[in-house]
């Protein structure tokens, strides 16, 4: 099992190039180069260049480069995308779906600009409407071609559109959670928690992120290079984990417990389900130890 870890994906605006060159040596697992949000609308086309470059051009190390693009629908989002697919990020970030038919019609875009075959689709939720239609924007996942492979959740966005007020447990917005990584699980796509706002307050961004990994997220957003540390702490298998991962696989892979679908370890009942997990926790740690 090869998996990359998403413990941290930090926003870097698209039109500071201090910032895209700062990008190559922060220890995030990935690096969102953002021509939406963090840009103004009279420095797009100069940002989309500038993003284009650097993601063609490379030395981003072992991290994962993605490409935010404006909206489909605005006046930048087609080109922001031709742009990205020319560049070749290991993922393009598609604001505002709100339906199937709006990572259908991505995909399709994709495509027809030449995207490289690694170039996946990561897709923002960030409406009520994507809320509303989770399980029909995860279930593309599964069409012939499709690159879709992560959600991102856009609390800020959730936030002003649903004018939900959150408290330090984000009340109002479990279910958005919830139904963000039950959608995503059903359909086998990785799924990253929304930014803490707050990048001085270390406490709260800890008990996040610490909330964020209970509900099942493999990772969160970031905005600040602060908040790195930790994320990447809190995302990743803790040591006991990955032990006794590794000592639930040996145990399966005993010769007496070929076949079996149920051992004793330690005392306790240990279920096949139990060896998967630990494939895949054992599988993060290795590709987190191979980071370096």
């Amino acid at each position: 099992m090869t998996l990359k870890p998403l413990r941290s994906a930090l926003y870097m605006p698209g039109s500071n190039a201090r910032a895209l060159e700062k990008a190559k040596t922060l220890p995030a697992d990935v690096v969102i180069l953002d021509l939406e949000d963090a840009v103004a609308p009279d420095q797009k086309a100069a940002a989309r260049s500038q993003v284009a470059a650097a993601v063609a051009a490379g030395g981003f190390g072992a991290k994962q480069v993605v490409f935010r693009v404006n909206a489909l629908d605005t006046p930048w989002g087609m080109d922001d995308l031709k742009a990205a697919c020319e560049a070749g990020p290991d993922a393009v970030l598609l604001p505002k779906p709100n339906s199937g038919d709006d990572i259908a019609r991505a995909n399709d875009a994709m495509a027809r600009a030449g995207a490289r075959s690694k170039t996946r689709l990561w897709a923002m939720i960030e409406t009520p409407l994507a809320i509303l239609n989770l399980p029909g924007i995860a279930a593309t996942a599964k069409h012939p071609g499709s690159r879709l492979d992560c959600f991102v959740l856009g609390t800020n966005d959730l936030v002003k559109e649903t004018r939900a007020e959150l408290d330090k447990d984000r009340t109002s917005a479990l279910y958005w959670l919830s139904a963000s990584v039950t959608a995503a699980r059903a359909y086998g796509i990785q799924v990253l928690d929304g930014v803490y706002n707050a990048f001085k307050d270390a406490e709260g961004l800890r008990r996040e992120c610490l909330q964020g990994r209970a509900l099942g997220f493999d990772g969160k957003t970031l905005i600040h290079p602060d908040q790195i540390a930790t994320a990447n702490e809190i995302f990743a298998p803790a040591a006991e984990e990955v032990a006794m991962a590794r000592k639930i696989i040996a145990a399966f892979d005993l010769p007496e417990n070929k076949g079996k679908g149920v051992i004793t370890l330690d005392g306790r009942m240990v279920e096949l389900l139990h060896a998967e997990m630990a494939r895949r926790t054992v599988a993060i740690a290795d590709a987190i130890a191979a980071k370096g």
